[in-house]
């Protein structure tokens, strides 16, 4: 028989600190010696775990792309290293170059297989807690409201912005930066884009989320209109924990988290983990 056709696909919140996400892990495999593996974010939240993964999967996968969640950021007790903030992000993106891992600090690839050319765009660009709490009008309020409600992200006591002043000031630089590389490979002759960050660049996709006051950790308002703004064929993100496909404005967006065991034992364990973004393999929920 011939060899299949390589494909572009993508997975995020595989969590490996939990043994049994961490065996569906030891078992991803591609279909495809020429497949590409996204991983948006979420892989785990001690180094050791975060290489073990990406060593693993690039050893099978044509190519992998990383881009960082807020648990590869956070500086928990049991990580031995003491890094915080930028400088943890920047000892990360220095492990997935030993790894042969494509990050948001490199030149955005461009896959010529099959469906395209199109050039994978990773992207890191946090939250600012712009997507407000219900019935709140400024910062203040919604996190006020989210600590009365006891939903409180747990970023808040161990994912530090040093030496960024606050959260939403890394924030801020790095939607500054990443807006800036996107214009520089956008426009006539260029290939579209397949637009990967962890948190989702809409609002709509919270709009689902049982505890709406979580939604001021899952984004920035000041990305809200970049899959018109670009030629974008997709976007994958994560973040959510809750997988699925849907359509916005007439691009599609990819949340392909695999989350904790409690979630996926009770809603059922995908038969596409690593989802395929391209060629479309499935029709795509289409969302106003």
């Amino acid at each position: 028989m011939p060899e299949r056709e390589g494909v572009i696909r993508a997975v995020s919140d595989l969590h490996v600190s939990y043994a049994e996400n961490r065996s569906l892990v030891a078992e991803l495999k591609p279909t495809s010696p020429d497949d590409w593996l996204i991983v948006a974010g979420d892989v785990g939240e001690l180094m050791t775990d975060i290489e073990w993964v990406l060593t693993l999967l690039r050893e099978r996968f044509a190519r992998v792309i990383w881009v960082p969640g807020n648990h590869e950021l956070w500086t928990v007790k049991q990580e031995t290293s003491p890094l915080r903030g930028v400088h943890r992000y920047e000892a990360l993106v220095q492990l997935c170059r030993r790894l042969d891992v494509i990050t948001p600090e490199d030149p955005y690839p461009v896959w010529h297989g099959a469906g395209g050319p199109v050039r994978i765009a990773p992207l890191f660009l946090l939250y600012d807690y712009t997507f407000l709490a219900p019935g709140t009008t400024t910062r203040e309020e919604s996190l006020e409201k989210a600590y009365e409600a006891g939903i409180v992200c747990t970023d808040e006591f161990f994912l530090h912005p040093d030496p960024y002043p606050t959260r939403q000031d890394w924030c801020a630089a790095r939607v500054e930066e990443s807006e800036r590389r996107l214009t520089d490979v956008s426009g006539p002759g260029q290939p579209p884009l397949i637009l990967v960050n962890h948190w989702p660049l809409v609002r709509r996709p919270t709009e689902v989320m049982t505890h709406q006051e979580f939604a001021q950790w899952c984004g920035t308002v000041r990305t809200a209109d970049w899959h018109t703004r670009f030629d974008v064929r997709s976007v994958v993100y994560g973040h959510l924990h809750i997988p699925r496909s849907t359509v916005y404005d007439g691009v599609p967006f990819e949340e392909v988290s695999l989350g904790y065991p409690r979630e996926w034992r009770r809603f059922g364990l995908r038969t596409d983990l690593a989802r395929q973004i391209l060629p479309r393999a499935t029709a795509t929920q289409a969302t106003p």
